[in-house]
């Protein structure tokens, strides 16, 4: 029997990328087969596509990049019986070993041995979703309802980013939560804290026009422009720390000052913005590290530490996507419409080195918001 041929998007080097053909991996007993409909760029899709490297992950090989999508299957594997084909699914693209003691206690986001598609982290590369077809394992596909679109499949993947942080803060009901940065993963945990943890929410960045968009569209209720400073020296970082904490706490929600917050969503990765998180947060708080920035920082520590402020890391997801699709089904009233999140959006194979160009930027040529470009395959 001949072997199947997709197209596939192909990165060969920084910015370098080609339209190949690759051969479909044959159809294992307990695998599927999807045709990939939708794909939503990230932050480490774009890193890898300009520096050919993310952070101190080199790429090694040539590379599909895109992780967060949708598609239909087209067929599946004698084994399974979850699945049909023509179902809508939502692609957790992670395939941990599902053995080690980690996977076995849940925590399968951080298996050792983990194979992520569109990473570089290990070798031989897992190659990522920006291709016509994939072969994938039935137990990490996620029907979507029928009211719920492909698109909104694609967002089922950074909306688990933000689920998983959710549920490291382990937030009482009626919680104050700082957000820094408004990009895509900052909006969406902005929006599970009120949706899920029924916080009251202020988000901070240094974009006023994505700080007023996420409190316009019901991401957030309260927002914090971050001025724009860039302060040298440790005792001028920490100083510049502490005014843009006080800004916070001074933000009024209902008539009152928001004073500190019960947790914080670090979103950024910048120096600065962890330093304000500790000054921001409430004794007994948390801390959730989600941005990748700079992997050597200077922190007020004793400030957390006398206080019994937690650093908590948060990596991907682990047992969420049931959970994200129910809830994008569930009609919450507290959920904003998620569809104004996906700003820009390229139709075909052909228009991927462009969707990456206007993912890279703040605004596209009408002076619309860049906030989620995705890909119709």
């Amino acid at each position: 029997m001949a072997t199947s041929r997709v197209k596939a998007s192909v990165l060969h080097g920084a910015r370098e990328l080609r339209l190949e053909e690759r051969d479909l991996p044959p159809l294992g007993g307990n695998d599927v087969q999807v045709a990939v409909k939708a794909t939503g760029l990230c932050g480490s899709d774009l890193h890898y596509f300009g520096h050919f490297r993310n952070g101190d992950i080199l790429v090694r090989e040539p590379l599909t990049l895109g992780h967060e999508s949708a598609g239909v299957i087209t067929a599946v594997g004698p084994a399974v019986t979850s699945l049909q084909a023509g179902d809508h699914v939502a692609l957790e693209v992670g395939q941990p070993c599902e053995k080690c003691e980690l996977c076995q206690e849940g925590r399968y986001n951080i298996c050792r041995d983990m194979k992520f598609r569109s990473s570089a982290k290990a070798y031989p590369h897992a190659q990522g979703t920006l291709q016509e077809q994939i072969t994938h394992p039935a137990s990490w596909c996620h029907k979507l309802p029928p009211d719920v679109s492909l698109e909104l499949g694609a967002l089922v993947e950074p909306l688990s980013v933000a689920l998983h942080a959710s549920d490291r803060a382990r937030l009482a009901p009626g919680s104050t939560v700082l957000v820094f940065g408004a990009g895509t993963v900052g909006l969406l945990c902005a929006a599970i804290s009120k949706a899920v943890g029924d916080a009251r929410v202020v988000i901070a960045d240094i974009q006023e026009d994505r700080v007023r968009f996420a409190v316009d569209n019901g991401f957030a209720d309260a927002f914090v422009v971050v001025p724009m400073k860039r302060p040298d020296t440790i005792e001028s970082k920490l100083e510049f720390a502490k005014q843009v904490a006080e800004a916070v706490k001074a933000t009024t929600l209902n008539g009152r000052a928001l004073g500190e917050v019960s947790a914080t969503y670090e979103c950024t990765g910048v120096e600065t913005c962890l330093q304000a998180s500790i000054y921001a947060t409430a004794p007994g708080g948390r801390i959730m590290l989600i941005g990748m920035g700079n992997p050597i920082q200077t922190l007020p520590i004793s400030a957390a530490a006398l206080r019994e402020v937690d650093l908590v890391g948060v990596f991907r997801y682990a047992n969420t996507y049931p959970r994200v699709i129910e809830l994008l089904a569930s009609k919450n009233p507290r959920l904003p419409d998620f569809t104004t999140l996906i700003t820009q959006r390229f139709s075909g194979m052909e228009s991927i080195p462009k969707a990456f160009d206007m993912a890279a930027r703040v605004k596209d040529d009408e002076g619309k918001l860049v906030l989620k470009v995705v890909v119709d395959m």
